[in-house]
């Protein structure tokens, strides 16, 4: 897949006059068009909805902008719960999947009435004491083993380990606490299930329907449950490198619907609702850190210094992640030179690059990181206490339009600042809400037009 990216070096200079680097941008044109696609492929399912995990970009614009094409939210966290709540999002619009879940989220969640995922049999009874048992409730299944799919030669398209995951139930466990659900008073039940992370395959979703759909009707004949809900959630991936292939959304709804048409229908469950959680695959192509290259550096390799750091985009530091590098400016120039890409922490780890052959980079020089999928990994992959300090704005169209017409896309600054002078086409806008002290008093952040 080629990497273009949706900024210009003109773009990016135009921002800078506002805001300096580094920061995030996002494509708003790009995330509609997405969440659109996504839901054009499950139209076959009357109750399909793609619930946005809030962890991956916990942006409130960005939040919105998903509300308005019709997505819900998955939240794993009080914190994402606030958020979502401060954003328009309530009820069954909100997803709550947690694990080791404190009393504090529990309450939020069901006094918001989201749908709850539970994801051990022990919450069957802690759900009861601290907040009460709500008559949708949700159970995450671990099916223990290793998940592949696709063997070949040069490995496995997709391969996990669920057995070694901290999440989920056994089968068993699931039909006992369906049981003790119902007789506390539950009448609709959902599954939801992730075993594989970021898989470039269109088969995945197509699979893992066809192992949920099959217990579905185990759990139905063993219990009398009402299964009303299946959740695939997550685990679609991006490209991150240029050799890699884009999944197509499109027959990976395809795929599904043929599981659905052979499994759940001849089982008499065809009024079983599709639920997925596409964080990375509904924002992660659209979004960019860009920095400046400040420094450079020759000693036993080659080192270029940025004005970012792994504050700003930890996936490489924590997992060694790739994530292309574009010189704006120098797109179609020959990657010639050999350098890492480092930032300015006190850690060895703190590279975005290692080894990458790039155009030549001279101080001063506009770098542009792209995908960025989880954005907010740069401080708290799940937002817990706090969200980190810089919230990226996005560009909006103008109060109650109507969301029918795709915008061009337009950048983002971000920042908890105001701009120092004016600048046509910008508006500053605050998000001022009532929230905890924990979490943020006022977001700033400008539009460009």
């Amino acid at each position: 897949m080629e990497k273009k990216p949706f900024l210009t070096e003109a773009m990016a200079q135009e921002i800078i006059q506002d805001v300096p680097t580094p920061f995030h941008v996002y494509d708003e044109k790009g995330i509609r068009e997405n969440a659109r696609r996504i839901n054009k492929a499950f139209s076959w399912n009357k109750g399909f909805k793609e619930y946005f995990a809030v962890k991956a970009l916990p942006n409130p614009v960005i939040l919105q902008i998903l509300q308005e094409e019709g997505c819900g939210v998955d939240c794993s966290s009080l914190t994402e719960l606030m958020l979502s709540e401060v954003c328009g999002f309530t009820g069954s619009d909100i997803m709550f999947s947690s694990n080791q879940t404190p009393v504090e989220d529990m309450q939020k969640a069901y006094e918001l009435g989201a749908y709850i995922n539970l994801d051990d049999a022990t919450m069957v009874d802690f759900l009861d004491r601290v907040a009460g048992v709500p008559e949708t409730v949700f159970c995450r299944y671990n099916p223990g083993g290793t998940f592949s799919l696709g063997e070949s030669e040069e490995g496995f398209q997709v391969m996990d380990k669920p057995g070694d995951a901290k999440y989920g139930m056994t089968e068993e466990q699931m039909i006992d606490s369906y049981k003790k659900l119902m007789a506390k008073g539950a009448k609709h039940f959902g599954i939801h299930a992730f075993l594989a992370s970021n898989t470039i395959s269109d088969a995945y979703y197509p699979e893992l329907a066809a192992i949920l759909f099959r217990l579905a009707v185990r759990v139905h004949e063993a219990t009398g449950a009402h299964i009303g809900y299946i959740n695939l959630s997550g685990g679609v991936g991006i490209p991150y490198r240029p050799e890699q292939t884009e999944n197509d959304i499109l027959a990976i709804g395809e795929g599904v619907r043929k599981k659905f048409e052979e499994i759940l229908v001849p089982a008499g469950m065809g009024d079983v609702a599709i639920f997925t959680e596409m964080g990375r695959f509904t924002t992660g192509p659209y979004g960019a850190l860009v920095a400046t290259a400040i420094h450079e550096k020759h000693i036993y390799k080659e080192y270029i210094g940025l004005d970012a750091c792994a504050a700003n985009l930890m996936r490489p530091a924590m997992y060694g992640a790739y994530h292309h590098i574009t010189v704006l400016g120098k797109e179609d120039a020959p990657c010639d030179h050999m350098y890492d890409v480092v930032g300015g922490l006190c850690e060895n780890n703190d590279k975005f690059a290692i080894d990458r052959m790039l155009p030549k980079i001279d101080t001063a020089r506009i770098a542009h990181s792209a995908p960025v999928a989880e954005t907010p990994e740069s401080r708290n992959f799940t937002s817990f206490s706090t969200l980190a300090p810089s919230i990226v704005g996005m560009a909006r169209k103008k109060e109650n339009s109507a969301p029918a017409a795709l915008p061009t896309p337009r950048m983002i600054a971000p920042r908890m600042v105001e701009p120092e002078r004016e600048v046509p086409g910008i508006r500053l806008r605050h998000w001022k809400q009532p929230m905890s002290k924990a979490v943020f008093k006022s977001i700033s952040y400008t539009e460009f037009a």
